[in-house]
């Protein structure tokens, strides 16, 4: 008997001041929510998938049920979504994995709601399953050769313990936008929250791994970004004689876990990921990749190939407001390393500007590292100022390979006042080929003063010093935060020496709590973990970035085990940098 998880009276009724938390939409990790697989052949007696869909511009498979009280809830909105894009070549399905729920009852719910697609009773949770879906909300777009490019919730009008009169967010609707398009949804996955499903019983359809119906499309969620022409990768990864000549290769970074680049601790059985970027590849693709390799790499039916994914060479943040170049290009030498170039450019802004997107554009990808700008703007008389450690107030924009441009959420912005300055700091690595690059960033403004301001506080230690081979020096950096703060990101940042770190806090009461792990910090990929949902953590608390480092000569990396090694701006000296990206939260007002 399948066993669903009701929450009735979070659903239900309105939360007391005793209740569990309210439950909205969050972002969530795209490779882990399924983006870019190939959908199931939904077959039944009267229904099969591939054959609706043959024309068709996409499909929707809404997750249902008849007795969950958010089901309920959003059918009018699935109406309003299907009589809206059944007329634009979109194909609509109402999927029920409930066992109580039958042919009759179910499409007596949808004739109520005035629902004119197809409604299946998925009585053994066959293709709930094969979809992965978590809850009876969960809406899944596919585009026209089946490619899942959207899968979560509806919209966000209703959650767990909480009804608007409208949605601020139409993620489904987005998703059918960007498919009609020809694009990407700028959002790709969320939670959602509804009656959970549990389908560990249930057993999904087996089908056989080719590159046409599996591989091309996990290449083109996990690979192709960076591996493409005029990607940073070093090679192609386009096609499946591209696969084969790389397979070797392939096989061990996935195997090691080296790529796609993702160095945070894998959370703990049960637990949900905490970061919406996480780019970790699932154990489920690559056992798919490894299989279908041993399996003598079979190309299968070229009807099942994806739709050619696109990669735009214009902005991604859309067309900008203001870009500012370095002043002239740099000279890329081609061999050995460079020490890190950093270039002031005023903007000429003449008034203050809110920043909702920034975007940085190498011009030769290949050989930048990593670039991060610093706003250096003049300082207002008593306006709360962080600590000015190793950075200053922590970087404005940041590039690494496949991640150049940050768009924030509505409500959102970061202050670049008026007659601001523009510090790049640009580390290049030279790959065998001189070169030249003049690194652009982009910005689009707000047309008002934003709600939330983003800040960066570095946690930074400029007193470091790493004796000459050690292996496993420990150094920390700490501050008490003089304000409440609601964490969105962290961007770890030391350099060749770096072994690992991690973000602690200690709250007023003691207790301790790991935010970020990084077991195995990487210099070559200095990412950013940007969080789900963001933490609050109250004046006082103290914030910790802690790290090790390797200064023997069993790291490869190392300039020079014999060297006391201290803070320092260039490669061979070392930098204890936790970058923490927070707003300052409004607070109700104290009753008197």
């Amino acid at each position: 008997m399948r066993r669903l998880l009701l929450i009735c009276c979070l659903l239900a009724v309105p939360l007391t001041a005793t209740a569990a938390k309210t439950e909205a939409p969050l972002l969530t990790s795209p490779s882990h929510a399924g983006i870019g697989r190939m959908a199931p052949d939904i077959s039944t007696k009267a229904f099969q998938l591939s054959k609706a869909t043959e024309k068709a511009k996409g499909t929707v498979i809404a997750i249902t049920s008849t007795t969950c009280p958010l089901s309920k809830k959003f059918l009018p909105n699935l109406v309003a979504l299907e009589t809206e894009y059944a007329a634009k070549g979109f194909v609509f399905v109402l999927l029920s994995p409930m066992s109580t729920d039958t042919e009759a009852n179910l499409k007596a719910f949808a004739d109520d709601g005035r629902w004119k697609g197809t409604t299946i009773v998925d009585t053994d949770g066959t293709w709930a399953k094969a979809l992965e879906a978590k809850s009876t909300t969960d809406v899944f777009v596919l585009d026209a050769k089946r490619t899942i490019v959207y899968r979560g919730a509806l919209d966000d009008q209703y959650g767990i313990g909480y009804s608007t009169n409208a949605p601020k967010h139409t993620y489904a609707k987005d998703a059918i936008e960007a498919v009609i398009a020809g694009t990407r949804p700028k959002i790709t996955a969320t939670t959602a929250p509804g009656c959970v499903l549990d389908l560990d019983h249930a057993k999904a359809p087996v089908s056989k791994v080719t590159y046409h119906n599996t591989i091309s499309r996990l290449v083109q969620q996990h690979c192709m970004e960076c591996h493409r022409n005029g990607g940073v990768g070093p090679f192609e990864l386009g096609t499946r004689e591209q696969l084969l000549a790389n397979k070797g290769m392939i096989k061990k970074v996935v195997n090691d876990g080296t790529m796609p680049p993702w160095h945070a601790a894998e959370p703990k059985a049960g637990e949900p990921r905490p970061f919406k970027n996480d780019r970790s590849i699932p154990e489920a693709d690559k056992k798919a990749f490894l299989a279908w390799f041993n399996d003598g790499a079979p190309e299968g039916d070229a009807t099942q190939a994806p739709l050619a994914r696109k990669f735009t060479e214009d902005w991604i943040i859309g067309k900008p407001d203001l870009v500012v170049h370095i002043p002239k290009p740099i000279k890329i030498k081609a061999t050995g390393f460079m020490d890190y170039e950093e270039i002031i450019v005023e903007t000429g802004l003449d008034e203050e500007k809110w920043v909702v997107a920034a975007e940085i554009q190498p011009t030769d990808r290949r050989v930048v590292h990593h670039v991060l700008v610093f706003s250096l703007p003049p300082k207002k008389p008593g306006e709360f100022e962080l600590p000015k450690r190793g950075e200053g107030q922590g970087y404005f924009a940041a590039y690494v390979p496949g991640n150049s441009a940050q768009i924030l959420p509505e409500g959102f912005g970061r202050k670049l006042q008026k007659g601001a300055r523009l510090k790049f700091q640009l580390h290049y690595t030279p790959n065998g080929t001189a070169t030249k690059d003049q690194t652009k960033l982009a910005f689009r403004f707000a047309k008002q003063k934003p709600e939330y301001e983003v800040r960066v506080l570095p946690l930074g230690n400029p007193k470091i010093e790493i004796p000459p081979g050690a292996d496993n020096h420990p150094e920390t950096a700490e501050l008490k935060l003089p304000v409440n703060a609601m964490v969105m990101a962290f961007s770890p940042h030391m350099h060749v020496r770096g072994k690992d770190c991690k973000y602690e806090i200690e709250s007023k009461d003691g207790s301790k709590k790991t935010l970020l792990e990084v077991p195995h910090y990487d210099f070559n990929w200095q990412l950013r973990y940007e969080l789900a949902e963001p933490i609050r953590l109250e004046r006082g608390t103290l914030a910790k970035f802690v790290a090790h480092f390797d200064n023997s000569s069993s790291n490869p990396a190392n300039p020079d085990p014999k060297a006391t090694v201290r803070w320092g701006q260039q490669t061979t000296e070392e930098m204890l940098l936790g970058y923490i990206e927070f707003y300052i939260p409004k607070e109700p007002a104290e009753k008197k």
